[in-house]
């Protein structure tokens, strides 16, 4: 449930949804807070839900000692209306068996508040790739069919690849083919719960491993930004170079949060050496 930070809720009608997955390497988390750092995005309200682990901590976007003690919670919400733009961050895991009740309530959201489409980051194992998708780049979209009819050209344009479906039962039967996003979280239940509802929605994931992926948010980000053209980019994206060359200057482009100082924890005491 959406719940305002004052007065009534802001009208998101036409708006695009941005959210990420909470999937291996934590990637479309990493990427969201790109997003709402570099375009310094209000927060508008929470998503209040007992479906994610509660936690609480300090402003993650801080600019100055004053704003640094604002608290932040699980799952909050940020808006940027003069590009239709709204945001949920998930800064924490989900409770075992509550993919369902959260996709619901979600979605719910989604139709009441009109959103015009949904667009989700997320991740996937690259160890538990089949041959196919071995090849080329390691970033692949997916589209509802609501959303197919309204962006599929302009995703061909970009020459971007679709996330390939699998084997349901390698070796056996090769003809059956099913979408498998492993280490995706809700990834594939929310596309297939907005494939039956007919809402608009895009997934964007990168395949990547756990470990330091601050490149793979930056490969994510930049390949959201091919499409909605958040910030003005110095390159495209090709499918001829590594993710470490899809990194941008993170200086003069992404700007990145107070927070991530820390995502390794705290250095080495002096007093070890």
């Amino acid at each position: 449930m959406f719940v305002p930070c004052e007065g009534g809720g802001p009208d998101l009608q036409g708006f695009t949804l941005l959210m990420p997955a909470v999937s291996v390497g934590n990637v479309g988390q990493l990427a969201i807070d790109l997003v709402i750092s570099t375009l310094r995005m209000t927060k508008i309200g929470y998503f209040y839900t007992d479906c994610l682990v509660p936690m609480v901590g300090n402003n993650p976007y801080a600019t100055s000692n004053e704003n640094s003690v604002e608290l932040s919670i699980n799952a909050e919400v940020y808006s940027l209306p003069s590009k239709k733009l709204v945001v949920l961050q998930i800064r924490s895991p989900f409770i075992k068996n509550k993919y369902r009740p959260f996709c619901q309530a979600l979605l719910s959201w989604v139709e009441s508040s009109k959103c015009a489409r949904v667009i989700l980051l997320s991740s996937s194992h690259a160890y538990q790739r089949d041959d196919e998708q071995l090849l080329g780049t390691p970033l692949r979209y997916l589209l509802t069919p609501a959303l197919e009819k309204a962006v599929g050209g302009h995703m061909q344009e970009l020459k971007w690849k679709e996330m390939e479906k699998i084997a349901a039962y390698p070796g056996i039967n090769d003809a059956e083919k099913v979408l498998h996003i492993p280490g995706g979280g809700i990834t594939k239940l929310l596309f297939t719960e907005s494939c039956s509802k007919g809402i608009q929605m895009a997934v964007l994931l990168k395949f990547c491993s756990e470990g330091d992926n601050i490149p793979d948010a930056f490969a994510l980000v930049n390949y959201l930004n091919e499409w909605l053209q958040l910030i003005k980019s110095k390159g495209s994206h090709s499918t001829d170079i590594s993710p470490e060359q899809e990194i941008p200057d993170t200086a003069s482009q992404w700007k990145i949060p107070s927070s991530w100082r820390l995502l390794f924890g705290n250095g080495l005491p002096p007093a070890l050496f």
